[in-house]
């Protein structure tokens, strides 16, 4: 997939690994099981790094099961690392997408978050896509798989009904990387906070600040910082950080069960107030 020969291969996990090719060069090989991962992930993270706003892995090479990236020297978090990631999204957001939903250019329709499946079908009105696209889809299955309750998927349901009230002004769509938790921000040795694993599609820029908030990152009071230094989020944007975090939160109760069904019944019950 790089043209170079491998020298040596230190496993990390099951699907990753670092490996050492002809000539001392370092690199990160990932495989991905689910069919189109691959593909949908080397054109997130091409799709991001051309917006020249944040560091992002260079893609090297791939086939339909193994993506190999730049890796990057661990380093530690800083508050000036922060200050220039919040920047940076705020740049990488405002580069754009031509509609909600629509896929990086030679992505595929059918993508993931995580192990979650993800259907990246464009449209041009955020409520209606967000509560049919994103949020539905999995509030259906966690309660066909029993791990949500009726009554619980009706407090959800009521805030759909009333997206259009609570979203706020209407945005642009935004270049999102899509699934920007604490574990996908690395803090590189060269003092920069690198993404990677996106989940990238045409979104709402509050997605990817909610999902900060969500599973915490640190120095994150710097990172807003430096975003509302280049673009003010709109007024109220803290009041539907629990908006934003439905999506997320139950794709982690489809994935992960009963504990994250009570958190998105919280975060409906907060957004719905």
């Amino acid at each position: 997939m790089t043209g170079r020969r491998v020298a040596d291969v230190r496993p990390l996990s099951s699907t990753l690994a670092e490996v050492t090719l002809d000539g001392g060069r370092v690199v990160m090989a990932k495989r991905g099981d689910e069919p189109g991962a691959v593909c949908a992930e080397a054109a997130g993270l091409r799709w991001l790094a051309a917006a020249g706003a944040v560091a992002i892995p260079a893609v090297h090479g791939r086939d339909g099961r193994w993506l190999v990236t730049d890796r990057v020297p661990p380093g530690r978090p800083s508050v000036r690392a922060a200050v220039r990631l919040g920047r940076g999204l705020a740049a990488l957001h405002a580069a754009g997408a031509p509609a909600f939903g629509a896929p990086p250019p030679g992505g595929p329709e059918r993508a993931y978050i995580g192990l979650a499946p993800l259907r990246n079908a464009p449209g041009d009105d955020w409520p209606r896509w967000y509560a049919e696209h994103r949020v539905l889809p999995y509030l259906r299955r966690a309660v066909d798989h029993g791990t949500l309750r009726p009554a619980e998927a009706a407090v959800v349901e009521g805030v759909l009904e009333r997206l259009p009230e609570l979203s706020g002004p209407a945005e642009p769509p935004a270049r999102l990387h899509g699934d920007l938790w604490s574990g996908n921000v690395l803090w590189g040795a060269d003092g920069q906070a690198w993404l990677i694993d996106p989940a990238a599609h045409g979104g709402h820029r509050e997605t990817d600040l909610a999902m900060l908030h969500l599973f915490g990152c640190p120095h994150l009071d710097r990172v807003l910082e430096g975003y509302q230094e280049v673009a003010p989020l709109a007024d109220g944007w803290a009041d539907r950080i629990g908006l934003h975090q439905l999506f997320p939160l139950l794709v982690h109760t489809v994935l992960f069960g009963r504990g994250y069904a009570r958190q998105a019944v919280e975060a409906a019950r907060g957004a719905g107030r």
